[in-house]
């Protein structure tokens, strides 16, 4: 375990929203990632992975999506978000409150990683690069047969179950937590389409992706059906001009199964891998 200092920053939205940005960091960091972490999981279980990743000089800050953890807020049939209030209200906030005395990067797990490659174009200028953990587009057409071909139901039902039942229940179902109506309306628009949009926004996502030239650090699981590398790959192709490097850990180098979520007990092999490149590329 590193020798890190730990913290937290009670943060805010302009529409009320409040949350903790946690913070690891060794002290003199050589670099700052701001995470942000997978459909329903709580920040706090990152804390191993930041802990890891401070042992190579890395500060971790850690963003908590609205109605998680220590989020203000939980979604029902009266609180309801989307990609809006995630990349045009929280984020910047989260950005701003991580310190500029070293390169930072942005980064995430699964929708994470997705909603880092959007608001790094939004945010050129100050955004270093990449890092992606088990991640990729959700888009049917680039996850393997046969699975690809039941993809395009899911993206209509989980929309109308969520519509219906005012929240997604996803625990019940195996997927994310409980979640905002229009949160799984925007990710099951992108699977349904491949193109990434924030509705009742001016932000021009894709267009922004496609402008990035950063590096990106990419570690895929062997055997992740949620995030193949074939999905990976096509959400790099969103960015052309990044210089992205893909890595792919099975099980012998994990030492835990190599899917979607067991690497998070033991992540220093993916703080490892991230962290090879990282200051070549800073």
């Amino acid at each position: 375990m590193s020798q890190a200092r730990t913290g937290e920053q009670l943060l805010s939205s302009t529409d009320g929203h409040r949350w903790t940005l946690a913070r690891v960091a060794p002290a003199q960091p050589r670099a700052r990632l701001l995470w942000l972490p997978a459909l329903g999981v709580a920040a706090r279980h990152y804390l191993p992975l930041a802990h890891a990743l401070a042992a190579h000089g890395i500060a971790v800050h850690l963003h908590e999506w609205r109605g998680n953890g220590s989020s203000s807020l939980r979604p029902s049939r009266e609180r309801d978000w989307g990609y809006a209030e995630l990349l045009g209200l929280d984020l910047p906030v989260s950005m701003d409150a991580v310190p500029d005395d070293a390169p930072l990067w942005l980064g995430g797990h699964s929708l994470g990683g997705q909603l880092a490659c959007c608001l790094a174009g939004q945010h050129r200028q100050r955004v270093a690069g990449l890092a992606l953990v088990a991640s990729g587009t959700p888009y049917w057409r680039s996850f393997p047969a046969p699975r690809r071909w039941l993809l395009p139901l899911a993206y209509r039902f989980l929309p109308w179950l969520a519509r219906r039942q005012g929240v997604l229940h996803g625990r019940r179902l195996g997927f994310g937590g409980t979640e905002a109506r229009s949160l799984i309306a925007d990710w099951a628009a992108v699977g349904r389409s491949g193109r990434y949009a924030a509705p009742g926004t001016s932000l021009d996502l894709e267009t922004g992706m496609a402008a990035l030239e950063v590096p990106v650090q990419a570690v895929a699981m062997a055997d992740d059906w949620l995030g193949p590398t074939s999905s990976l790959h096509a959400l790099l192709a969103h960015m052309p001009r990044a210089r992205a490097h893909v890595t792919v850990l099975d099980q012998s180098a994990l030492q835990v199964r190599a899917d979607h979520f067991s690497w998070m007990r033991a992540p220093e092999a993916v703080a490892s891998r991230l962290a090879e490149k990282f200051f070549d590329e800073s």
